[in-house]
C-alpha cells in the first residue's frame, strides 16, 4: 500500500507540474515493478497523462494498457477531453460508457457549458435526470443554473427552483450562490434579493452578482449600500461599481471610486482603465483620460482592445483625432470594434468625409464587412440627410449579405424614415426575418414624425412584446400631435401592463401632455405617481413639472417643485424663469436669474431669452436693456431671432417706438415676422398708424401664414376710421388664401376637456351656458359696462362661454383655470375683471403669450400685455 500511495503522489506531482517526461518515466516504473495493471494507479496516470495535455499516451494508455476501465477510468477520461477542447470525442466516449454515475453527467454538462453551448448543457442535465441512474448533487444544480442564467430563461429557473428544494440541496453555499446569480441573469432581481438574504455566508462571487442586480433594477445608489457593506471586495467587486456609476451618467463618481480602488491597494485591470476611459469620454475630460492612459502604459503588460477601443472613443470625442488616431495605428491587431469607435468618433464630430474613407480603410484591410461599422456609417447619412449615399450603403447590404442583421436593417429604417421616404423604410421591415424592439420603435417613431398617429399605432398594436421604450414613442406621438387626451389614456393602459414600469421619460412625456391641455387634476396625480416610484427626485422630471404647473398657471407649486430640487441644471433655472416670465411676475423672474448666476450657473441662449420676456411681459425697460448688453458682453452670448424679439416687444410696449424700431435697423440678420409683429402690436397700442404701416408692409412681403398680422392692421386702420384700408387688408388675405384663426378655449372638469368655440354649439350643455352668460352680461352692464365691439363677438367669444360654464360647474373655493389658443382681446379682459369683482372668484387665463390671473376686479398684468 505504501508503494501504490507513492507512485500516486508522484504522479499527482507530474500532472499538477505539467512533467510528461517524468510521469512517462514513472509509467516504465510501474510496468517494471509489476504494477501497471493496478487499476487505481492506472487512472492516476491516466489524470496525470490528460494533465500534461498528453492526449495520445493517454489514448494509448486506455486501449492498450487498462483491460477492465471502471466508471472513474471513463471519467478521467471524458474530464482530460472537455478540458483539452476535445468535445466531439468527449461525447463520442459518455455514448459508449456502459455506465455512468453523477460525475459523467455532470462532466459532460460541463463541458458543453465551458464550450458555450448552454443548451446542450440543459438538455444533458434533463436526459441526467428522466435516465434515473444518478442524483442531482450541487455541481449538477449548479452547472444547470448557469446555463439557465446564462440564456436567460426565467421559466426555466423558477423550475430549477423547485427541483433544488425537491433534492433538499438549497441550503449547499455552492448552489446559494447559483441560484442568486441564476435570477439575476434572468433579470428577476427580486426574486435574486429574497434568495440571498437567505445566505447565511455569502461568497464574494455571490455579493457581486447582486451589486450587478442592484445597480441594473434599483440603480446605482442600492448598489452603493451593498457594496459599502460588504466585508470584503475583490477588484471585480469595485469594477463593477466603477462601471454602474459609469453608466448611471454619474461619471465623476466613478473617477472618484476608481481613485479610491487604487488607494486601498487593488491592482486596476484592464476592465477598470476600460471603465474609466469610457466615463471620461462621456465628460469628456481629456485631463483625466490623459493621465488615465499614462497608468495604462505603465501599469498594462500590454493594451488590449477593449482599453485601446476606449482611448480612441475618449480621444474622438474630445476632437483630438490625431492622439485617436495614432492609438489606433499602434495597435497590432485592430478589431471591428476599434474601427466602429473611430468612424463613429469622426461621425459624432461632423467629419463624415473621413469616416466614409475609414469605412473604406477598414473594408480594405479586413476584408470583411462590420455590421455595426455598417450601422454606425448609415446613422450618419441619416444624420446628413444624405440619401445618395445612404441607398448605395443599402445596396452594400443586400451584396454582402449584412442586411440580415437586425442592428443593420434598423439602421436603414431610420435613415429612410428621417430622409421621409417611409415606403422604403416600411418594406425594409416588411421583409426582415428578424425584428427587435428596436425595429418596431422605429417605424412607430417614423410615421409619428410624419404626423401619420393612425399608422404609428397599426405598428404599435401589432407588437407582440412591448417594454418602456415602445409606449414612450406612442405616447409622445400622440402628445406631440395635437392628441393629448389620448395619450393620457394610453397611461392608464400601460399602468396596467405586468412587466412595463414607466420611467422618466413617460413622465416628461405626461407632464408636456397636461401642461398642453392645462389638465390640473391629472397633473396632481401624475405627480403622486412620481413620488410613489421615487423619480420626482429625476431631475429631468423635476424640471418637466415644474413647467407643467407654471403652464397650467399653478405658479405657486411650480416654485415649490423648483425649491425641492436639489440638483438644479440649467433646464431648471430656465423652467422657473419662464414660468414666473409667463405670468407676468417680471421682478420674480429677475430674482431667479439672478441666484442662478449667484451660485455659478452658466445661463444659455434660452436663459436670456426668458428673462428678456419677463423683463417685456412687466415693463421692466432698464433691467431689459442691461441684460440685453449682459449676454454678448459677459457670457459671450451672440443674440438671436427670438432676443431681438423680446427687445422689440419690451421697447415697443414701453412706448420707445423709434428705439425699438432702430434695433429692428441695426439687427445682423433679416427681422423675421415675430419681430415685425411685435412692433405692429405695439404700434396699434400707442396709436402709431404709420409706423403700423411700415410693420405691416414688412409682414406681408414675408408672406406670413399667420392671420394675426392681417387682423390687426385692419383693426387699426377701422380704429383709424379708414375703412377702406381695412377693408383691402381683408381682400388681401382672401387673395393669398389666408384664413382667420378661428379662437377657442378649453378647461378641465371632472377629469375631463370641455372646449369652447365661438357660435359653438356642439357642447351638450350649450343652453345653459349661454343662459348663465346672458345673465351675466345684464349683471355687469348695471355695473357698468358697455359694450366695445358688434354683439356677436361681444358675446360668443371661447373665453366667455368657458367662464360660464366654470362658473357653472366648479365650486365656489376653486379658481377656474381657462386656456385660449389666441392672445385675449380687450373686451374680454375687460368682463372678466368685472365678473371676477362681481362673483368673488378667481380666474386664471393663459393666452397665446401670457397668463392673466383675474381677481377681485383687476388682472396681475396691470392691464398691460
Amino acid at each position: 500500500m505504501a508503494v501504490t500511495q507513492a507512485f500516486a503522489d508522484a504522479l499527482r506531482s507530474c500532472g499538477a507540474r505539467g512533467a510528461l517526461s517524468c510521469a512517462r518515466a514513472l509509467h516504465g516504473r510501474l510496468v517494471a515493478v509489476g504494477l501497471a495493471s493496478a487499476v487505481f494507479l492506472q487512472n492516476t496516470l491516466l489524470h496525470a497523462y490528460l494533465s500534461c495535455g498528453a492526449l495520445p499516451d493517454a489514448r494509448r494508455l486506455l486501449q492498450a494498457d487498462i483491460a477492465h476501465p471502471n466508471v472513474i477510468t471513463h471519467n478521467v477520461m471524458l474530464n482530460g477531453y472537455a478540458k483539452l477542447g476535445r468535445l466531439s470525442d468527449a461525447i463520442e466516449l459518455f455514448d459508449r460508457m456502459p455506465a455512468r454515475d453523477v460525475a459523467s453527467w455532470n462532466t459532460l454538462m460541463s463541458g458543453y457549458f465551458q464550450s458555450r453551448q448552454q443548451f446542450a448543457a440543459l438538455e444533458t442535465f434533463v436526459s441526467m435526470h428522466r435516465s434515473g441512474d444518478s442524483s442531482p448533487n450541487a455541481f449538477t444544480f449548479s452547472c444547470a443554473m448557469k446555463s439557465c442564467g446564462a440564456l436567460g430563461w426565467h421559466g426555466l429557473a423558477l423550475q430549477l427552483l423547485g427541483m433544488v428544494q425537491k433534492f433538499d440541496s438549497q441550503d449547499d453555499s455552492e448552489v446559494e450562490t447559483s441560484l442568486v446569480d441564476m435570477f439575476v441573469r434572468c433579470g428577476d432581481v427580486d426574486l435574486a434579493a429574497r434568495l440571498f438574504v437567505r445566505v447565511e455566508n455569502p461568497t464574494i462571487f455571490c455579493r457581486n452578482s447582486m451589486l450587478v442586480g442592484y445597480a441594473k433594477t434599483y440603480g446605482a445608489d442600492c448598489a452603493l449600500e451593498l457594496f459599502d457593506s460588504m466585508p470584503e471586495r475583490d477588484v471585480v467587486s469595485w469594477n463593477m461599481m466603477v462601471s454602474a456609476l459609469s453608466q448611471s451618467g454619474r461619471v465623476r463618481e466613478a473617477l472618484d471610486m476608481a481613485v479610491e480602488m487604487y488607494s486601498k491597494g487593488v491592482r486596476l485591470d484592464s476592465t477598470t482603465y476600460t471603465s474609466c476611459l469610457t466615463a471620461c469620454a462621456r465628460l469628456p475630460s481629456l485631463g483625466w483620460g490623459k493621465q488615465l492612459h499614462a497608468q495604462v502604459i505603465r501599469n498594462l503588460p500590454r493594451i488590449d482592445s477593449y482599453v485601446a477601443s476606449a482611448l480612441v472613443e475618449l480621444y474622438a470625442k474630445c476632437s483630438c483625432f490625431k492622439e485617436a488616431k495614432g492609438v489606433f495605428n499602434s495597435l497590432r491587431d485592430r478589431n471591428n470594434v476599434a474601427w466602429t469607435v473611430l468612424i463613429s468618433g469622426f461621425l459624432q464630430h461632423g467629419c463624415f468625409t473621413e469616416s466614409v474613407e475609414l469605412f473604406n480603410q477598414m473594408r480594405a484591410e479586413l476584408m470583411t464587412l462590420d455590421q455595426f461599422a455598417l450601422a454606425t456609417l448609415i446613422s450618419g447619412c441619416c444624420s446628413r440627410m444624405d440619401l445618395c449615399l445612404g441607398r448605395q450603403l443599402h445596396s452594400l447590404c443586400l451584396r454582402s449579405g449584412q442586411i440580415q442583421a437586425v442592428v443593420v436593417s434598423n439602421s436603414l429604417i431610420s435613415m429612410y424614415a428621417k430622409c421621409g421616404n417611409l415606403q422604403s423604410a416600411e418594406s425594409i421591415f416588411r421583409v426582415m426575418s428578424e425584428r427587435d424592439i428596436v425595429s418596431w420603435t422605429s417605424m412607430i417613431t417614423a410615421y409619428s414624425q410624419a404626423g401619420n398617429i393612425m399608422k404609428a399605432r397599426e405598428f404599435f398594436d401589432g407588437m407582440s412584446t412591448k417594454n418602456v421604450i415602445t409606449w414612450n414613442a406612442m405616447l409622445g406621438a400622440y402628445i406631440q400631435h395635437g392628441a393629448e387626451e389620448d395619450g393620457l389614456n394610453m397611461y392608464s393602459t400601460m399602468l396596467s401592463e405586468k412587466d412595463v414600469r414607466p420611467d422618466w421619460v413617460t413622465y416628461v412625456t405626461l407632464f408636456k401632455g397636461c401642461a398642453d391641455l392645462g389638465a390640473n387634476k391629472l397633473g396632481d396625480q401624475i405627480i403622486g405617481d412620481t413620488v410613489k416610484v421615487g423619480l420626482i427626485l429625476d431631475t429631468s422630471v423635476a424640471n418637466a413639472a415644474i413647467t407643467m404647473y407654471s403652464k397650467c398657471g399653478r405658479i405657486l407649486e411650480a416654485r415649490k417643485v423648483f425649491d425641492f430640487l436639489n440638483a438644479k441644471d440649467i433646464v431648471s433655472w430656465n423652467a422657473m424663469i419662464t414660468g414666473y416670465s409667463q405670468h407676468g411676475l417680471g421682478k420674480q423672474a429677475i430674482e431667479i436669474f439672478d441666484d442662478m448666476l449667484k451660485r455659478g450657473a452658466k445661463p444659455d441662449y434660452i436663459s436670456y431669452v426668458a428673462v428678456l420676456s419677463g423683463c417685456s411681459h412687466s415693463g421692466l425697460v432698464q433691467e431689459g436693456k442691461s441684460y440685453f448688453d449682459m449676454m454678448k458682453k459677459v457670457h459671450n452670448i451672440s443674440p438671436g431671432l427670438e432676443h431681438f424679439s423680446c427687445m422689440v416687444d419690451l421697447l415697443g410696449r414701453a412706448g420707445h417706438l423709434t428705439e425699438a424700431k432702430d434695433l429692428i435697423d441695426k439687427m445682423p440678420m433679416k427681422p423675421t415676422a415675430e419681430v415685425w409683429g411685435a412692433l405692429l402690436s405695439a404700434c396699434k397700442i400707442h396709436g402709431n398708424n404709420e409706423l403700423a404701416e411700415l410693420a405691416a408692409k414688412q409682414l406681408f412681403e414675408l408672406d406670413s401664414p399667420d392671420s394675426g398680422s392681417y387682423m390687426l392692421m385692419a383693426k387699426i386702420y377701422a380704429d383709424a376710421g379708414k375703412s377702406d384700408d381695412s377693408a383691402q387688408v381683408r381682400k388681401l388675405m382672401r387673395d393669398k388664401g389666408i384664413k382667420k384663426n378661428p379662437g377657442y378655449s378649453w378647461m378641465e372638469v371632472d377629469n375631463k376637456v370641455h372646449v369652447f368655440k365661438a357660435d359653438d354649439v356642439s357642447h351638450p350643455q350649450v343652453i345653459a351656458i349661454r343662459n348663465k352668460l346672458d345673465e351675466l352680461m345684464e349683471k355687469i352692464a348695471a355695473l357698468g359696462y358697455v359694450r366695445t365691439e358688434s354683439p356677436r363677438s361681444e358675446i360668443h367669444h371661447s373665453e366667455k362661454l368657458a367662464v360660464a360654464f366654470g362658473l357653472m360647474s366648479l365650486p365656489d373655493w376653486m379658481p377656474i383655470h381657462i386656456m385660449k389658443n389666441l392672445r385675449i382681446c380687450n373686451d374680454c379682459h375687460t368682463v372678466i375683471k368685472l365678473i371676477s369683482s362681481m362673483t368673488g372668484r378667481e380666474f386664471v387665463i393663459r393666452d397665446a403669450v401670457r397668463f392673466h390671473h383675474f381677481k377681485g376686479g383687476s388682472c396681475s398684468c396691470g392691464d398691460y400685455w
